[in-house]
């Protein structure tokens, strides 16, 4: 088996496994299926075309092969123009072109099968050579050949010219540059080489004339996304290679298998052969991908790892934590390594922050048509949308103009995998590539990993956004707020300076006529002015009585006022307090007849001297005294006890009145407070007398006692220890 033999062979396996692998990549479109019919028509033309040259006995099988050779070339022609009518994009008369001229090539096919075209082969024994005799027909023949490839041509330039998108032009540039190199090739090796020079081999390369040929229209076919016209001379070199390399190692293999002479038998070069195909089948992704990077590294500045930029972006990812720093570092990567001319993002709004759209590179996008797309992108079930994909339906076509309009040439949504008819967190989109060429397969999968993992990165730093945000503004409210209350406080303490001065004044000059009137009030219920009636003196008995109270409330006003000011002081002298005790009850006496209550005090016999602030706690007694009187309903009784322990003093006012709500007990003695049923039974309290009470008694060193229950009466009183307040004797 020569070398020649063996590398047909393998072209003959290789055309029929790539086009099988093309149609079963998706065999409802009618590009893949007719794509696999010129695979197999070439492969039949090959071997048909090869096995002519191996000498055999048999002058009909020699004949029936050359007729077999010029009838699947008829074949291989006609599916070439059929191919340019549906690839890359279909023409709407195809047709009424392709039915009549299909009949035709049926014609030529069929005529390829007689002697008219494709002649016939004689045995020449002088030689030992077949000798080949040209039928009748084959210039009709070849005009057909030149027919298919004029068609061919104008298909595909027009294709080009009328191409909707990038997609179609690049796809077409594949097509011209594969059918050139074929057509060349084929009618060089095929046809013109036999006709100038009969007795040369050269012809034998002629199945070689295909390998580029299908190789890119393969390519055309199966990728979805297409580079520019670099990337078709790339994957040439790399092909050529690929098989210059293989060709050359069985070569090698050859020469030493022919060092050795005629101690390598058929069948032992047979297996080596066999071994070697075997080798190469398998180790062809290695040796291609091998060839490959080479020339991308010498011939393609686009490429790049994509593990690596996966990495670096997580790497980002991980580290940035704020959005504008995460957007920056990942627009960085993706631009730096997808050698785009510009990366932006879209963020949709947040609750404290408009939607932002944060670019590097001069891409500008309208916020007019940025709502478009947030309109548009709902009813897209994908996260990346290129323009160069044709579109599906008016959404899409609609879309793609507004992104050719803004030019960008990728969408990417960033959106969870779970739910696309979300407007998710925004969009990442990209520029042109700066060296003219589109994003690939592999660029688009990359990005769509990129969005799956940015997605979620967005999302962390939007939230972390809000709540630093939230922070801000509430610290901002907060000092807002603060200040609002600082004015108001300070206008506060203006009016309760005004207020605390105009009591104190008020204070002072009430307290001079009231005393007067006291005075005449008293002397006239003495009968000092002549003799009363009982309604008279009962009369001016509530007068003196009210006299009285407002005496004591003109001081309990003073005192807040000395509070106010720091000059609240205690002065103690020594006090008889049962004493101090029944003058107090005997002024309110005329108050609780009145009523008709019954004030009961019993006077302890003996009693120690203690010191206190007489007039300070005069009105303590009074106020609990007098509270129990207005307070308590007419015909019930109030109790006041004085009492002296081994330890304490204690002295206590019980009444059957209304009492305190149990809810509003805490709050009764602190200033101007009132219990809401006090209200209702007497509008025109103030509200410090208990907390004057308190703070007289705690001023001394005592204590409140106060136990009350709503509905029942209430106790109020106050104890002192013994040890704080008991006079020395001397």
């Amino acid at each position: 088996m020569s070398i020649l033999n063996i590398a047909i062979s393998l072209v003959v396996f290789f055309t029929t496994i790539g086009g099988l692998a093309v149609f079963l990549r998706n065999p409802k479109e009618a590009a893949n299926r007719i794509f696999l019919a010129i695979c197999l028509s070439v492969s039949v033309w090959i071997i048909s075309y090869s096995l002519i040259e191996i000498p055999n006995d048999n002058i009909e099988l020699t004949n029936l092969l050359n007729s077999l050779a010029y009838a699947s070339a008829s074949v291989f022609a006609f599916l070439a123009v059929w191919l340019t009518f549906y690839f890359p994009r279909k023409i709407t008369s195809s047709r009424k072109i392709l039915i009549p001229f299909a009949l035709i090539s049926v014609a030529f096919t069929a005529l390829s099968l007689t002697s008219f075209v494709a002649g016939w082969v004689i045995y020449d024994p002088n030689t030992s050579t077949f000798v080949y005799e040209f039928g009748a027909g084959l210039t009709m023949y070849v005009a057909y050949l030149a027919a298919c490839i004029v068609i061919i041509g104008l298909n595909l330039v027009n294709g080009y010219k009328n191409a909707e998108s990038q997609k179609h032009k690049s796809q077409a540039r594949y097509l011209i540059a594969g059918f050139i190199v074929g057509a060349i090739a084929g009618l060089l090796l095929a046809v013109l080489a036999p006709i100038i020079s009969p007795e040369s081999s050269i012809d034998e390369l002629a199945p070689f004339s295909l390998i580029v040929f299908l190789y890119l229209v393969g390519k055309a076919i199966v990728e979805e996304r297409l580079y520019n016209f670099r990337i078709i001379i790339s994957q040439v070199f790399t092909f050529v290679l690929t098989y210059t390399f293989i060709v050359v190692v069985y070569l090698l293999l050859y020469l030493v298998v022919e060092s050795f002479d005629s101690r390598v038998n058929q069948l032992t070069e047979l297996i080596l052969s066999i071994l070697f195909t075997v080798a190469i089948l398998f180790n062809y992704h290695r040796i291609h991908s091998f060839f490959g990077e080479l020339v991308r590294k010498a011939y393609l500045k686009d490429a790049y790892d994509p593990q690596q930029l996966l990495d670096s972006l997580n790497q980002d990812i991980v580290k940035e934590a704020e959005i504008e720093e995460l957007i920056k570092s990942s627009s960085d990567q993706i631009r730096r390594d997808m050698h785009a001319n510009s990366v932006g993002f879209y963020i949709r709004e947040t609750a404290y922050i408009e939607s932002r759209f944060i670019c590097t590179g001069n891409t500008v996008i309208s916020r007019n048509d940025l709502e478009k797309i947030r309109q548009i992108t709902p009813s897209i079930t994908y996260k990346v949308h290129s323009v160069e994909v044709e579109p599906k339906n008016n959404e899409e076509k609609i879309l793609n103009d507004i992104l050719r309009a803004n030019k960008i040439e990728v969408l990417v949504r960033l959106v969870d995998t779970v739910d696309y008819k979300v407007a998710g967190v925004g969009y990442l989109v990209l520029g042109p590539k700066r060296s003219g060429a589109l994003y690939s397969d592999q660029d688009l999968k990359v990005l769509e990993i990129i969005a799956n993992e940015l997605v979620i990165a967005v999302e962390n730093a939007l939230r972390l956004e809000e709540i630093e945000q939230f922070n801000v503004t509430l610290q901002k409210k907060i000092d807002e707020a603060t200040k609002e209350l600082k004015q108001s406080n300070e206008k506060l303490k203006a009016l309760d300076e005004a207020k605390d001065e105009f009591v104190s004044m008020a204070s002072h000059q009430l307290r001079t006529p009231l005393t007067s009137i006291k005075g005449y009030l008293s002397m006239v219920l003495e009968g000092d002015a002549g003799k009363l009636t009982a309604t008279q003196k009962q009369m001016l008995g509530q007068a003196f009585f009210s006299s009285q109270r407002m005496v004591y409330l003109i001081s309990d006003l003073l005192n807040v006022s000395r509070l106010k000011t720091g000059k609240f002081i205690i002065e103690p002298k020594e006090v008889n307090l049962p004493n101090l005790v029944e003058d107090e009850i005997e002024q309110l006496q005329e108050g609780a007849k009145a009523k008709d209550i019954t004030l009961a005090f019993v006077k302890p016999k003996e009693f120690s001297m203690v010191e206190l602030d007489e007039m300070k706690i005069r009105q303590v007694v009074m106020n609990f005294v007098d509270n129990g009187i207005y307070y308590t309903p007419s015909g019930e009784k109030i109790t006041v006890d004085l009492k002296e322990t081994d330890k304490t003093i204690e002295f206590t006012v019980k009444d059957s009145g209304i009492g305190v709500p149990k809810k509003q007990q805490h709050k009764l003695f602190t200033k101007f407070y009132r219990a809401d049923n006090a209200r209702k039974a007497r509008p025109d309290g103030t509200g410090l007398g208990l907390f004057m009470a308190k703070k007289v008694i705690v001023a001394q060193g005592g204590s409140i006692i106060f136990k009350s229950t709503e509905g029942k009466g209430s106790t109020f009183g106050f104890s002192f220890p013994k040890k704080k307040i008991l006079v020395e004797k001397q």
